[in-house]
């Protein structure tokens, strides 16, 4: 995960820590200490002592080999992450899941990235979508992030929005969803519509699938319903 440029580091010391968490996050598996320390730019003892740090608050875990993992304490301080907005999300996302047929997400904005922040698939499906809680991506790509661009004036865009993301951004909030396709995941189609919260940042439900016998604005009038649902709910 690239590290974000609006500022320097305030300590050196809590970044190098982050970065080893984003680091066996995007990993997925547990990862030896000195792999660890190759992948964010560390000597081996530098990421031992972070490391014991972190084992120590429960944010990662090490087996009988000493390879690392994430810990089970992200699991508390994830759960108090919009917490109220998570709890009213769920319910709709699992219902437009088992609907639709397809993988239902909830993202939000930071800074110039959308963050998926719950995710459902759906309970009777051949084959489903993974997205993981926590995944990023540019807002600059995919439905969900055009659908919370049509929610910020042009002068709070990226500077690297082009006239056709623009165009597309703007199609997007007069017919109220946004569709992708090949942006995010090679192969996977996505529509998103906008969540829009008094107080809140800018925020998106979305659904990603392979293929579907539903066409776009189906799936968008279902997000919608449930956009409108966790809006009211709030």
């Amino acid at each position: 995960m690239p590290a974000r440029q609006d500022a320097a580091p305030a300590s050196q010391t809590l970044s190098r820590g982050i970065r080893l968490l984003e680091e066996l996050a995007a990993a997925r598996a547990a990862l030896s200490i000195d792999d660890l320390a190759g992948r964010v730019g560390l000597h081996r003892s530098v990421a031992y002592r972070l490391l014991r740090t972190l084992e120590d608050h429960g944010l990662v875990s090490r087996d009988a080999t000493g390879a690392v993992r994430l810990g089970t304490g992200l699991a508390a301080l994830a759960a108090g992450v919009a917490a109220d907005l998570q709890s009213e999300a769920l319910p709709e996302l699992t219902a437009a899941a088992n609907d639709l047929g397809m993988t239902c997400f909830l993202v939000v904005l930071d800074h110039d990235e959308c963050v998926t922040l719950a995710s459902v698939e759906p309970r009777h499906a051949v084959t489903a979508v993974a997205q993981r809680p926590g995944a990023r991506h540019p807002i600059t790509r995919g439905a969900p992030g055009r659908a919370v661009l049509a929610q910020l004036p042009p002068r709070l865009w990226p500077d690297d929005v082009d006239a056709r993301l623009a165009a597309e951004v703007a199609e997007a909030g007069e017919r109220g969803w946004a569709t992708s396709h090949d942006e995010v995941i090679p192969s996977l189609r996505a529509v998103a519509v906008p969540l829009a919260v008094q107080g809140r940042p800018p925020a998106a439900v979305a659904a990603v699938h392979v293929s579907t016998e539903l066409d776009d604005a189906a799936i968008a009038a279902r997000l919608a319903s449930a956009a409108e649902a966790i809006r009211t709910a709030l």
